[in-house]
């Protein structure tokens, strides 16, 4: 069966600055948690160690172009590009910056820029963080800044990358610095956080922009383990909390009421200004990123709550290992092509049917080298996962649902956070030591996919 796509379909890939340009003159939460705790990042590798984005940015686009990427998503770093959040901008920076845009733009590859990925300079990270709403109006100013000097070239833009992962990993599951149990405290970093992504969107729309903004969200449907009541119950507080924590505030302008009551009712509401809600409202987006990696399965919960332990979502249901279900062996994730599909219809149905488009998706893989033939990683099981999460995507669309894109994650192994290079998620494969890029079946499978913007499968 042939699989083909709408006209100007957006075919990429994405990545961040942090995992992937090096060493930078402003300190990031980052290198100072890997400068105290290199035991917590695997085999010891920090986020010096990249892919060298920052030397080699002209070659990498040079091969964006032979993957026939029509579009590409990074972001900016502000830890790079205002060291110390609030100060002088670094004219480096700028220059570097406009260089990538330009060459981009140069190739016919659409920039996508992203303004914050997990990157927090560790000067505003010291006076707290999201925590503090003296950082979201530094945040606001940094994004006003961006607009000013990159918005006549860059016409799509995204407030965050994942917003709920700095809150989950930072505040809540000890997997981010700075490594707070503190559900409280995470709300707080949440609230602030859509606060910050209004004002960047506020500003936005007062510089009056020839492009558009979003944000990118990690959206993972909630399935019950069955239809009893009490499982369904489980499957929406999850998705309150995980999904519609952000989605609903950007696309409707407002927090759900049973999220806001539910809140309020164990005493973990955030404090709240009058105005707030005029700026959220305002903060409704052009453009939805969808990242999409694995569904959440749940179930309630069969055993009572410890009083005395820590506030957590997991007050509320137990995770749920479905039997026979798909699993990615090396990354220990669970491969869930329907809910691709599932996201993108409630979408259509629940939220007005928004411009979107999937803005990560991806397979993690271990130890690629084993499957190297004839000096190329033989990925086929890439190919699999990639053109069967596209079958779902197509029906999606074919069924209204408004979706412009398709950007795999990621465009060369990278750095990633605390996992350094254990799992590689390119479509190139990246010798770290002598940094030498060959790219692998699966990237040529994508270069005919997006040249012919069509597939087939059996």
């Amino acid at each position: 069966m042939k699989y083909a796509f709408p006209d100007n379909f957006l075919w990429g890939s994405a990545s961040s600055a942090l995992q992937t340009e090096g060493a930078r003159e402003g300190e990031t939460t980052w290198d100072y948690w890997f400068a105290r705790e290199p035991n917590r990042f695997h085999n010891g590798v920090g986020p010096q160690q990249t892919s060298t984005f920052y030397q080699h940015w002209k070659t990498d686009i040079q091969l964006l172009k032979q993957l026939n990427h029509n579009s590409f998503r990074t972001s900016i770093s502000w830890a790079r590009l205002i060291p110390d959040g609030i100060g002088e901008v670094n004219p480096d920076a700028v220059d570097f910056y406009n260089q990538v845009i330009d060459e981009l733009n140069e190739q016919g590859i659409t920039p996508f820029i992203t303004l914050f990925h997990f990157d927090m300079p560790m000067a505003m990270q010291e006076i707290g963080g999201w925590e503090n709403r003296d950082v979201v109006d530094a945040y606001a100013r940094y994004a006003q800044i961006c607009f000013e000097l990159f918005g006549d070239r860059v016409l799509h833009w995204f407030t965050f990358n994942e917003p709920i992962v700095p809150v989950e990993g930072g505040y809540l599951y000890d997997f981010h610095y700075p490594n707070v149990v503190d559900f409280r405290r995470a709300a707080t970093v949440a609230y602030h956080t859509v606060l910050a992504h209004a004002k960047a969107v506020q500003a936005y729309r007062a510089g009056h922009y020839a492009g558009e903004i979003g944000i990118v969200l990690n959206l993972t449907p909630s399935y019950p383990r069955s239809q009893n009541p009490a499982d369904v119950k489980a499957a929406h507080v999850a998705d309150l909390m995980f999904n519609r924590s952000f989605l609903d505030p950007v696309l409707r302008g407002e927090y759900p009421a049973d999220l806001v009551a539910l809140l309020k009712s164990y005493d973990q509401l955030p404090a709240c200004k009058p105005e707030d809600g005029f700026l959220i409202a305002e903060g409704k987006i052009d453009l939805l990123g969808i990242n999409y990696y694995q569904p959440r399965r749940v179930k309630c919960r069969d055993s009572a709550v410890n009083p005395q332990a820590p506030f957590m979502p997991e007050w509320f249901f137990d995770n749920y290992e479905m039997p026979g279900r798909k699993m990615n062996p090396h990354r220990g994730w669970e491969i869930y092509e329907p809910g691709i599909y599932d996201i993108l219809i409630n979408l259509r149905d629940n939220y007005g049917n928004p411009r979107c488009f999937i803005s990560e998706n991806g397979m993690g893989v271990e130890n690629e080298q084993h499957f190297i033939e004839n000096g190329q990683i033989n990925d086929q099981y890439r190919i699999e996962f990639i053109s069967e999460h596209l079958a779902w995507l197509h029906k999606g669309i074919s069924e209204g649902c408004n979706c412009l894109g398709y950007h795999m994650w990621t465009f060369i192994d990278n750095w990633s956070w605390c996992n350094a290079y254990k799992n590689r998620y390119g479509f190139i494969q990246l010798d770290v030591e002598t940094q030498q890029r060959t790219i692998k079946k699966s990237g040529e499978w994508f270069a005919a996919t997006a040249l012919n913007n069509s597939f087939d499968k059996e």
